[in-house]
């Protein structure tokens, strides 16, 4: 009996201790999902984000039209296959390209510029930083670069040996596209209604194309202001091809300054895009618009919180994807 009793007591004991050593055990072997951090560089490159910044300055400085076409390239990175830095990669027998892709076709610009970023880098550590990285720190510093807000660049991702056309024409936004289509787009990224306007409020820099907005001032059922209409058909004429790449400023006040007067165009009507008038056109995003074109102060600050957000679409880290020598090319 005392045996029988000594035994029924120590082996609970035994299950436990062989429960705890199996699940360390399995514990150690698991992959552990590596977290971006803002320090990730810090000691295997510490000049890194110093380099990318005076690269995407003079940039900038040299044509403050780069500024929203370096924050859009992110932008068209992050939403497919997440931030990847796959549309960097040109078209290769083994790799397709998202700058094929129609959201991107004769728009997305600013390629050459993260390339120069990128050799910069490599001269100093190479083989450490990836193009993903170079993208997410230069939106981010292009921003500042024309009197937006900055923020915290979360690093540590790696690049995509791959890119996909396909995805690229089903998940970016179309300039043509209403409420019911973009809100879902952004929330299957986990991005929220807020999010969608205050990332929206990029384009209170940056230029559209005539064949972007050709349809929306020509049509007098449009929800426009018609002396802003008027205006942008002077280098928009009616009849495609005529024109079809000629610029206009997304925001006619103040083309070249990060502000929140594009919300402010908004409620006047004065939206370029049919994609921006939605925004404030009776739907649930006008109360944000209207908050935004108060407060410059609110929409900086969302501005900046969504950016992380959405630096925070499926990184490839760890052991996946690749540190590329070139942005362009798969090593």
């Amino acid at each position: 009996m005392g045996l029988v009793a000594v035994s029924s007591r120590s082996a609970p004991r035994s299950s436990s201790a062989c429960i705890m050593v199996t699940m360390m055990l399995l514990l150690a072997y698991m992959p552990c999902e590596a977290q971006l951090s803002s320090t990730f560089y810090d000691k295997m490159c510490p000049s890194a984000l110093n380099t990318i910044r005076t690269s995407i300055r003079t940039a900038v400085s040299s044509e403050r039209r780069m500024a929203a076409s370096l924050i859009r390239l992110h932008f068209h990175d992050c939403f497919v296959q997440g931030c990847d830095a796959s549309i960097l990669l040109d078209e290769a027998a083994s790799s397709t390209s998202e700058r094929n892709a129609r959201p991107n076709f004769n728009s997305a610009r600013g390629f050459e510029i993260i390339e120069a970023a990128k050799s910069q880098v490599e001269s100093i550590c190479p083989g450490v930083v990836s193009c993903a990285d170079i993208l997410a720190v230069a939106a981010r510093d292009a921003s500042v670069a024309v009197g937006g807000p900055t923020w915290t660049v979360k690093l540590g991702r790696r690049d995509s040996t791959s890119a996909s056309l396909s995805q690229a024409e089903t998940d970016l936004p179309s300039f043509r596209d209403g409420l019911d289509r973009i809100i879902p787009l952004f929330r299957n990224k986990g991005l929220s209604e807020r999010d969608m306007v205050a990332l929206s409020g990029s384009h209170t820099i940056g230029q559209a194309q005539c064949v972007t907005f050709r349809d929306r001032i020509y049509n007098n059922a449009s929800d426009i202001d018609a002396g802003f209409a008027s205006t942008r058909k002077r280098r928009c004429p009616t009849n495609a091809p005529d024109g079809d790449a000629n610029l206009a400023p997304l925001d006619l006040v103040t083309p070249n300054s990060f502000d929140n007067n594009y919300f402010k165009n908004l409620i006047q009507r004065k939206g370029l895009l049919e994609s921006d008038q939605v925004l404030f056109s009776g739907g649930s995003t006008d109360s944000i618009v209207s908050e935004y074109s108060k407060s410059p102060a609110t929409f900086k600050s969302d501005f900046a919180s969504a950016m992380v957000k959405m630096g925070d679409i499926e990184p490839l880290t760890g052991s996946s994807g690749v540190i590329r020598k070139l942005c362009s090319a798969i090593n």
